[in-house]
């Protein structure tokens, strides 16, 4: 009988996820999500409204970015606006 053999796995990264990154993001009002991508560079492409504004390597910093540029878009748009 032979020997059971473990799987071989070349990217073990892949399977092993750091403790504290989840799998997106997404704003309350669904305008803003942090997706996750991996291959040659890992990191979490911003979405907004649809289409890909920016990338960066850490969850911290896609949620930075959200903040910012969230805080930036709804002082942008005046009440008014909103309305017409």
């Amino acid at each position: 009988m032979s020997k059971f053999l473990k799987p071989h796995v070349s990217n073990q990264s892949l399977l092993n996820p750091k403790s504290g990154d989840p799998d997106g993001f997404v704003s309350n009002d669904g305008m803003w999500a942090a997706v996750p991508w991996a291959g040659k560079k890992k990191g979490f492409c911003i979405i907004h409204n649809g289409s890909q504004v920016h990338s960066v390597k850490t969850y911290k910093q896609a949620l930075d970015y959200i903040k910012k540029y969230s805080k930036i878009k709804k002082k942008a748009t005046s009440s008014l606006e909103q309305f017409l």
